[in-house]
């Protein structure tokens, strides 16, 4: 909110359904519907996605999703240190053990990421947006902290936007 008025910009946030009642994808279609009702009045390319930790993913898998439905594509994506990969893969959740304040993705986080993957297979693009088609996303930008269990997924999604073309920053 400080951000949002230092700039002068409106911000909506999202009050997504989240598990363990409502798993995947229930988040993710509580986003497009409120998309959608924000762009019948607001030119698209006007507006961003922003999400942070799950919420990056959130955001990353939202715009897929539109992608997929043939809606308009947010005019940027924001996605701070974003989980771009529930099947674990990244090396930065074993190498950030203890150094992140999260601790460490095995208990609590891996938990949390089981909740929401539900009976889904976490390479699932929707779960994984490192997986997605990125073709024609819009402009991005990652961030990540060098003692983030995050940042392996981070510069991974990175790589893969600059791969398919996309302008993407990573700070």
């Amino acid at each position: 909110m400080w951000l949002a008025h230092g700039v002068g910009v409106k911000v909506i946030s999202v009050d997504y359904r989240r598990p363990p009642n409502h798993p995947f994808p229930a988040a993710i279609d509580d986003d497009v519907a409120v998309w959608k009702a924000v762009t019948k009045d607001q030119d698209a390319a006007k507006t961003a996605l922003f999400g942070t930790s799950a919420g990056g993913n959130i955001a990353l898998a939202t715009t897929l999703t539109l992608k997929q439905l043939g809606r308009p594509l947010p005019g940027a994506v924001f996605a701070g240190t974003p989980a771009t990969d529930l099947e674990n893969i990244s090396d930065t959740w074993h190498t950030m053990v203890g150094l992140d304040p999260l601790g460490q993705r095995k208990g609590m986080i891996a938990g949390a990421f089981d909740l929401y993957i539900g009976d889904s297979d976490p390479s699932n693009p929707l779960l994984s947006p490192i997986n997605g088609d990125l073709e024609g996303f819009p402009p991005t930008i990652l961030i990540s902290g060098t003692r983030d269990l995050l940042l392996s997924d981070t510069v991974r999604m990175h790589r893969a936007l600059r791969k398919a073309a996309v302008e993407a920053d990573l700070h």
